[in-house]
């Protein structure tokens, strides 16, 4: 008898995950800028050199064989120099053997933080404009994503609006400060009032703290490890990348009280096993100075004074930057183009590449924003100026 024949194979079949995922407007703006020869000051990474002590850490890490496979959670010095920063700022010791998992980045941290907790039919609170990896995260876990708006231009936290959120189905809440695209931040009283809002609750935090070390004009990061009612019920992820220029190496931790660790762990384990040796080696050693990070708030300050005081020269309205290493801008007395076509304008016809505020919402919302970086060289952001000044 003969076999039928089998049905080719057509892509058309295939059912995406993630079906209204597409290429993030960070790699669309960054090709542009590189096609037109633009001054990118859209994607958030430093254009200048790390400390070149940590690369020799890294370095004579490798030539001491520290090459092979480290402990599932990340090597121990790490994460106990972890532990003693944490504790050291913020007032809170976490357990460095059950309580603090190095991650390959901070977004592996946040997408195995979502897979650990969430629950297919959970709702997930996301106080948006957010970072663009939240949502896939939640969709990945068969989560459902439960919007609370910001709205510019001081996005200020809307408490009765978060609170109105919850439902038994809450599973979490994201919450992420200093705040990526805003540059605000969370104040005491704002993590007093997400206590109370919490407190009689079963709900979880994930609090994305990467841009802990960014927080300017005098003010402190409020991070919900100085909360033991919050810290208790939170996951907190931080990166490397950002604090020490290094976002190409993606490494980062996320810290949790002992039972949400364990949960955590279990996913991080066959997410990404573990995280490559010899650079956890070198940021054990060069954590053993904390001047790095306590400077950092001075270091991005005089760069986001710099690049503030070269806006002034334009037709931009800037925003707070209180936080972060961006900088909003109101562009509304310049042109009214939607904010996606307005940055590729700008890319294309000032050379300076921007991010619009509206990639950060899950649906058309439009404020007549941009977000510019202002983690550059000077002659980076002075030649960035000097175009914008010709608007």
């Amino acid at each position: 008898m003969n076999a039928q024949p089998q049905a080719a194979f057509s892509a058309d079949a295939l059912q995406s995950r993630l079906p209204k995922v597409g290429t993030t407007i960070f790699t669309v703006m960054s090709a542009l800028a590189t096609e037109r020869g633009a001054v990118n000051l859209g994607q958030g990474f430093p254009d200048f050199d790390c400390d070149p002590r940590i690369v020799d850490a890294v370095a004579q890490a490798m030539r001491e064989g520290a090459n092979q496979y480290p402990p599932m959670a990340g090597i121990l010095p790490l994460r106990q120099a972890i532990s003693s920063k944490v504790e050291a700022i913020y007032g809170h010791r976490y357990d460095a053997d059950t309580e603090i998992t190095v991650t390959a980045g901070a977004t592996q941290g946040l997408l195995t933080s979502i897979l650990a907790i969430v629950h297919p039919g959970d709702e997930v609170i996301v106080i948006e404009p957010n970072y663009d990896s939240y949502l896939p995260a939640i969709e990945l876990a068969g989560g459902i994503p439960v919007f609370v708006t910001l709205e510019a231009p001081d996005y200020a936290l809307p408490f009765d609006r978060l609170a109105a959120a919850i439902t038994p189905r809450t599973r979490a809440i994201m919450i992420n400060t200093p705040h990526n695209p805003t540059g605000t931040i969370w104040r005491e009283a704002d993590m007093r009032k997400l206590e109370a809002i919490v407190r009689d609750t079963q709900v979880l935090i994930v609090s994305d703290e990467v841009y802990e070390h960014m927080v300017y004009d005098g003010q402190r990061h409020e991070s919900v490890s100085r909360y033991p009612e919050l810290a208790a019920r939170s996951l907190v992820v931080s990166s490397f990348g950002k604090t020490y220029h290094v976002t190409g190496w993606k490494i980062g931790y996320v810290a949790a009280p002992r039972a949400l660790t364990a949960e955590f762990r279990k996913v991080h384990q066959f997410n990404v096993f573990t995280v490559n040796t010899p650079m956890q080696v070198g940021l054990a050693r060069f954590m053993a100075d904390p001047a790095p990070y306590l400077e950092l708030p001075a270091f991005y300050q005089r760069k986001r004074d710099h690049f503030r005081a070269g806006l002034e020269h334009t037709r931009f309205r800037m925003l707070p930057s209180d936080g972060t290493y961006f900088q909003c801008v109101d562009y509304s007395a310049i042109s009214d183009l939607p904010e996606a076509e307005f940055a590729k304008w700008l890319t294309t016809e000032i050379g300076v590449a921007a991010i619009p505020v509206s990639a950060f919402y899950h649906e058309p919302h439009e404020s007549g924003i941009v977000r510019f970086c202002f983690a550059k060289k000077e002659s980076t952001l002075d030649e960035a100026l000097g175009r914008l000044a010709k608007l």
